[in-house]
């Protein structure tokens, strides 16, 4: 008995300071009633009283303590949607933060586009064929900073002689989202296509993205690229502006005919 009411003696004053710094205060803290049954040991009150107000600060400590811990527990659950399936969820989810595009045609797929210029020819492209295709990329739901872009300040992280590139459709090499899109597509056509987070974006396992491309030319954007893929709290949606350069049709002997 005499270690409890040293202990409660000497952990009251340093808890009561905790709980009352702390935003989740109560109009009554327990610590206050504490504090007011410690003035009453100090007065000399009777054995029986002290044994009665050691009992009281107990209960009080016990119930403070219990409010300490449960609250930020509570704050965290709130606040992280992705408590529970990691920070790199795969599913094709939509977040009430996502944004939404109402100018943009939204397709079965998931995947939404706008054309800025229609394509010309009647080449259809099929699986097998070979694209060469222009393209930037830009994080559209986390500030629309470019991951691939040209132009812009000479000397800055971004200026790099781009090259064009090539993707056989119906071989994965490129994000599923930008496959589709191509698809339609004619020679000289640019779209625009939102992309949202999932199995139609870039896959969490190819950070370096060797395997899914497009992969950004530089440091840079890749790590711009990243830093949203990585991140559950903001929205991951990409837009990626495609330019079709030309179509390469496949051949009988396993090549292709330049378009």
């Amino acid at each position: 008995m005499r270690n409890m009411i040293l202990f409660v003696f000497f952990a009251a004053p340093a808890l009561v300071s905790a709980f009352q710094a702390s935003p989740a205060s109560l109009h009554i803290s327990p610590f206050t009633r504490l504090q007011a049954q410690n003035d009453e040991l100090s007065s000399g009150v009777s054995s029986d009283d002290r044994r009665s107000a050691v009992k009281n600060m107990a209960s009080a400590l016990l119930t403070a303590s219990s409010l300490m811990v449960s609250i930020p527990h509570t704050a965290a659950a709130q606040s992280d949607p992705d408590a529970k399936t990691g920070a790199y969820d795969t599913s094709n989810r939509a977040p009430d933060f996502v944004q939404k595009y109402e100018d943009f045609q939204l397709t079965d797929e998931g995947w939404s586009y706008k054309d800025v210029k229609p394509g010309t020819g009647d080449i259809k492209i099929e699986d097998g064929d070979r694209v060469v295709f222009d393209w930037s990329g830009y994080t559209i739901g986390y500030f629309g900073r470019p991951f691939e872009a040209k132009g812009g300040p000479q000397g800055g992280a971004f200026d790099k002689d781009l090259d064009y590139q090539r993707t056989v459709v119906g071989s994965g090499s490129i994000v599923k989202g930008l496959e589709c899109a191509l698809r339609s597509m004619r020679p000289g056509g640019i779209r625009q296509v939102v992309v949202p987070y999932g199995p139609l974006s870039y896959p969490p396992n190819d950070l370096e993205h060797n395997s899914v491309g497009p992969k950004p030319t530089t440091f840079s954007g890749q790590r711009a690229l990243n830093f949203v893929l990585e991140n559950p709290r903001v929205d991951r949606t990409l837009l990626f502006n495609v330019k079709v350069i030309r179509v390469d049709k496949k051949d009988s002997k396993g090549g292709f005919v330049r378009g």
